[in-house]
């Protein structure tokens, strides 16, 4: 907040697959940090930043929780996001505010399929990482591969700080290689208090020869580094070593390793040193860029905290207490009482309350400047991906994007008279939560939810029915096909009728080709003044538009295509826009009728871990369900399946593996692309 220097803050973000400990190591954060009395656990229930009764059920993150804590004289902001693939919304939003992140990995499973999906997320803004081995107190654990693991599964440069001392049960701390220190942490205190000793002889040829790699990672990083190095070899002084690691890290040259066991509360402190050293502060990262809405001139947005206003909104969460809109302040000073501008609504609104959140508490503050991240109460017309501003200096930076819905389901309430609140219930579902969506099927008039998942729309009933206390019923869960085309096509329609004493007359022309970047579609103007009065181009567009919209095939949304707009037709008596909109709706749908239609359907990528003994019987299921298999790591136990699989093929098939591995074997899958469904299953799907 207001007082404390740019330079002393850390916006970062907790990321990681499931079940890799993030929310453990978020507890013994805020516990070293005296920011909590007690240590929360997931195990128990009693996880301070999973707060949801549906969190705590499950033992999972579902939703990105907030809060702050200060380490060494700064001011740590940090997000907690979700592992689990139904819910990377949280982290891909989390994502675009942050500075820097700390992924966790697990020590024994290494990178896993979120894994992946969590570092293309943040290599997409750019966002310096540091990681942390956790759980190198389990069985199997093995901080060498998970190494080669970042290597070959991310393509990144991983440099450890630290090295384990002990691993699995003989795990007794960390080996610093910055300082050459051996770290334990004193379990009475609950590793509270933190021992440095000199390196045991048994460990200090691993450790020189790691500290070594360290130095000439950073010597082909840094010229200057490189100078040093020369000079002193591996007696560099220690500040020159950090100020190296860092320039490295937030360049995105080198990341950081560092290791520990956050259930045992080994190798947290260093971490937290670690997010000081080497990730940025909002003075260390590029500043955002936007568009001035009215010439769409480049703003360069300094995290001045006299500048201009510009803040954009990345979560609003309905609440009790007033609706909270999450902000990142890029630049100038927001207080309360102020008002702010909304170039996307055109509207101004005023900020009626501010808090710095500590997961679902919240604490009141008066004013916040660039580089703080707040709630605020009293923003009913602001939606994430929002910027805010000030009228006289607008700005619009870039919003945020997120996974299409590929799964669907229909709802309706247990009574009728509960209609109008479920419709108000689910448009407040859908604005915080944009990978949600729910639409009328106007053939059958069933409301129908889509969502990224399963377990992402099983949430959402269980939060209608908890916090909004409206019962409904659901149906089967199911595939969100797409319909586009499956070639290229020409068509010219000719719309001439009397409607009463009216004549209408209009022809168009257009073609129409495949385009899977072109969601659902793009149209290309092609249309000259002498065939077609400008007058009407418009209504010729939104014709074609509207046409896609309401569906060109048996119910499933269509897109993915190009329309060129080629010629047409028309007469000084009888062309109108009714007459080109009516002709265009018919050129289009012939156009369609001759390319064919083409069934979609999403595809995700899946990862299987697997005891070497099942193996073959998971094999032989996962033919069965039109898997492709890609690699089959064998070389150790469990094994590894990796591969892509039609989202109508793992339905329920958490309980099949649990059944075909006697509950030892684990997936996780997500989303890939939509692909087109093999002959005999679409004709079947279309039948």
């Amino acid at each position: 907040m207001a007082g404390l220097k740019r330079d002393r803050i850390r916006n970062i973000g907790i990321i990681a697959h499931i079940d890799a400990g993030k929310t453990t190591l978020t507890e013994r954060v805020l516990f070293y940090t005296d920011r909590a009395h007690r240590m929360g656990e997931v195990h128990e229930g009693t996880a301070i930043m999973d707060f949801m009764d549906e969190e705590r059920e499950r033992g999972i993150t579902i939703a990105s929780a907030a809060t702050c804590c200060t380490w060494s004289g700064h001011r740590i902001n940090i997000i907690d996001t979700p592992g689990h693939v139904d819910f990377t919304v949280e982290v891909e939003r989390s994502l675009r505010v942050l500075d820097g992140a700390v992924v966790v990995m697990c020590g024994v499973a290494g990178v896993q399929a979120q894994s992946e999906t969590v570092w293309r997320q943040a290599d997409r803004y750019g966002v310096p990482r540091v990681v942390f081995v956790n759980k190198l107190d389990r069985v199997g654990a093995d901080f060498e591969r998970v190494l080669d693991d970042i290597v070959t599964r991310l393509g990144a440069r991983p440099v450890p700080v630290q090295i384990p001392w002990g691993l699995e049960k003989d795990l007794a701390g960390v080996i610093d290689l910055v300082s050459m220190q051996a770290l334990s942490f004193d379990e009475t205190s609950q590793g509270k208090d933190m021992h440095a000793g000199p390196v045991p002889a048994e460990l200090q040829d691993d450790a020189a020869l790691a500290r070594g790699a360290l130095l000439e990672a950073l010597a082909d990083a840094s010229d200057e580094f490189a100078e040093v190095y020369l000079e002193h070899e591996d007696a560099s002084p220690e500040a020159d070593i950090l100020a190296a690691l860092r320039a490295a890290t937030i360049s995105g040259q080198l990341v950081p390793v560092l290791c520990g066991a956050a259930f045992r509360n080994v190798g947290v402190q260093p971490l937290l040193d670690a997010v000081l050293h080497c990730l940025p502060s909002p003075l260390d990262v590029p500043p955002a860029r936007g568009r001035r809405p009215h010439d769409d001139s480049e703003v360069i947005c300094e995290p001045d905290p006299d500048g201009p206003l510009c803040a954009l909104a990345f979560k609003t969460i309905w609440a009790h207490q007033g609706d909270l809109t999450f902000l990142r302040l890029y630049s100038g000073t927001l207080e309360v009482a102020a008002q702010v501008f909304n170039p996307r609504t055109g509207k101004t609104e005023r900020v009626n309350r501010m808090f710095v959140m500590h997961a679902d508490e919240r604490e009141a503050v008066e004013r916040a400047e660039a580089g703080d991240i707040v709630a605020v109460v009293g923003l009913k017309s602001t939606a994430t991906g929002d910027t805010l501003c000030t009228r006289a200096e607008a700005v619009a930076l870039e919003g945020l994007s997120f996974p299409d819905p590929v799964i669907s389901m229909s709802i309706e309430p247990h009574s009728l008279k509960d209609k109008d609140e479920l419709v108000r219930v689910l448009d407040l579902l859908a604005r915080d939560d944009p990978s949600f969506s729910w639409r009328v099927n106007e053939e059958t008039g069933q409301m129908l939810v889509a969502g990224v998942g399963e377990l992402h729309l099983e949430v959402l009933r269980h939060r209608i029915e908890r916090d909004f206390k409206l019962q409904v019923r659901v149906g089967e869960p199911r595939v969100a096909y797409r319909l586009t085309v499956g070639g290229s096509a020409e068509a010219e329609a000719v719309f001439d009728r009397e409607i009463g004493t009216k004549a209408l007359y209009a022809g168009i022309r257009l073609a129409i080709e495949p385009d899977p970047d072109a969601w659902p579609l793009q149209v290309e103007n092609r249309l000259s003044k002498e065939d077609v009065p400008p007058i009407f181009h418009q209504a010729v567009e939104a014709s074609v538009r509207d046409a896609a919209q309401g569906g060109l095939g048996p119910g499933f949304p269509f897109g993915g295509v190009r329309v060129t707009l080629l010629g047409g037709i028309s007469r000084e008596q009888g062309s109108s826009e009714l007459a080109f909109s009516h002709a265009a709706h018919l050129a289009l749908e012939q156009a369609v009728a001759r390319a064919g239609l083409l069934l979609l359907e999403p595809v995700m990528e899946f990862e299987v871990s697997c005891p070497q003994q099942f193996l073959p019987g998971v094999n032989s299921d996962l033919s069965t369900r039109r898997a492709r298999v890609q690699s089959l790591r064998t070389d150790s136990d469990p094994a590894l399946i990796r591969g892509t699989v039609p989202l109508s093929g793992i339905f329920g098939y958490s309980t099949v593996l649990r059944s075909l591995s006697q509950g030892r074997a684990s997936f996780s899958v997500e989303p890939r692309s939509y692909e087109p469904v093999p002959g005999a299953a679409a004709r079947a799907i279309l039948a």
